[in-house]
């Protein structure tokens, strides 16, 4: 039997140079290198001088990077200033973190152009991912703040009744689950405030891209915000409370189509309705859902069983197709909370607005770079699983060579993602 030496016997100092524990992440670079990200970011305007030792597009892919390997805060980023695979990757040192909150917000202060010139980037990066014929879904999401951040106001907050918050206006495309655009508002304005000129905004930088339906929930609507829709002729399909008014026209109707009978009843249909704040009659379509109950007796249903859904459209589907097509946009929530739980868009990084802004795009443009490459996984799990590898740096004879941890357990998946991203042109 071999001898093994106790835990407590065992020397220990800090002397690997070239070393990382990120080891992995280096598929992660290589993908970033091969769709040229770095000449992408140095056409934003960033008022810095040429030849500044951390000019903008540097900071911006520093970020980029930061967030993907799991920081969630900026101080977070102190621990990769001294690693050798990103002071490789950046062509040099690698900021120091208090700098990042400076550059946020110089950038926020004299450059208002930057955040759209950002919204460009971030189109350019993932339109090769996007199809031909787009569905866009809307969705809001409150971003608590524990200071005094400039414009956090006291608004509906469910998970932090009464704290001050941000409002953030969100659009994905819902096929491919990118982040198509998003700003950052006050925490006391509506879902539905600014939603029309944020969609122009949106449509003008899709340029060529054409809409063809959009989803969303009962925090939107309005006749501006339909007639937009109604305009540009693409067809919308949104959740809509349930009013008294709306519940007594549909009390009037009496011939329902019966589509699941099994155990749950599920019957729709379709009405024209128009509510007090519409210029026009709409299409109203209205499913209502009761629970079968097992036993060997008749069950009379009575309209206390029902539980009724009303959408809005412009489509003339049936109402089961229109209740199913908008319940795929619940998926929405589950890519909130990845851009939430994998790159922080909660966590508020300074005091200004205008840099907020910028790190919540920068944020989600990392989101984008990150969707097509961890299909299957959540960005916590694919760090853990491909990234997190112990590793050394070797130069020798001109070449240098990467030496990652020989028990790495996913060796052999990770070096199929790298022969794919090889193969990128």
């Amino acid at each position: 039997m071999k001898s093994t030496t106790p835990i407590h016997k065992i020397k220990t100092e800090f002397s690997l140079d070239q070393s990382t524990s990120i080891g992995g992440s280096k598929i992660f670079l290589d993908y970033l290198e091969k769709i040229k990200l770095s000449q992408v970011l140095q056409i934003l305007a960033g008022g810095k001088a040429h030849n500044a030792l951390f000019s903008v597009h540097r900071i911006l892919l520093y970020l980029i990077v930061g967030w993907v390997l799991g920081c969630e805060r900026l101080f977070h980023f102190r621990r990769w200033q001294k690693d050798s695979l990103l002071q490789r990757f950046l062509g040099g040192r690698c900021p120091h973190h208090s700098l990042l909150y400076k550059e946020l917000d110089r950038l926020g202060k004299t450059n208002p152009h930057v955040r759209m010139e950002l919204r460009q980037v971030n189109l350019e990066v993932i339109r090769p991912c996007l199809p031909s014929k787009l569905i866009l879904d809307l969705d809001s999401t409150v971003e608590t703040v524990y200071g005094h951040q400039a414009k956090a106001a006291k608004g509906v907050n469910a998970h932090k009744p009464g704290r001050k918050s941000y409002h953030s206006l969100l659009a994905f495309e819902g096929q491919s689950r990118l982040c198509l655009n998003a700003v950052l508002r006050s925490g006391n304005v509506h879902s539905s405030t600014e939603a029309v000129p944020f969609l122009e905004e949106t449509f003008n930088l899709f340029g060529q891209h054409q809409v063809l339906y959009s989803r969303f929930d009962k925090g939107f609507g309005g006749e501006d915000f339909y007639s937009m829709w109604e305009g540009r002729k693409i067809g919308y399909v949104g959740k809509m409370k349930w009013t008294k008014r709306l519940a007594t026209e549909v009390a009037a109707c009496r011939y329902w189509k019966r589509y699941v009978d099994e155990d749950w009843i599920i019957e729709g249909i379709a009405l024209g309705y128009q509510a007090t704040s519409w210029k026009k009659p709409r299409r109203v379509a209205v499913i209502r859902k009761a629970k079968v109950v097992d036993d060997d007796q008749a069950c009379l249903l009575l309209d206390t069983d029902w539980e009724y859904e009303a959408i809005v459209t412009n489509l003339d589907w049936e109402s089961i197709d229109l209740w199913r097509f908008y319940n795929q946009r619940c998926c929405m929530e589950n890519y909130i909370k990845e851009a939430k739980r994998g790159f922080s868009i909660d966590k508020i990084a300074t005091g200004s607005f205008e840099a907020n802004e910028i790190d919540l795009l920068v944020k989600l443009l990392a989101y984008n770079l990150c969707e097509p490459v961890h299909r299957g996984y959540t960005n916590a799990r694919f760090r853990l699983e491909f990234f997190h590898c112990a590793a050394t740096l070797v130069s020798h004879s001109r070449t240098t060579v990467l030496k990652l941890a020989k028990i790495f357990t996913n060796r052999h998946s990770w070096k199929r993602m790298e022969f794919r991203i090889a193969q990128l042109e």
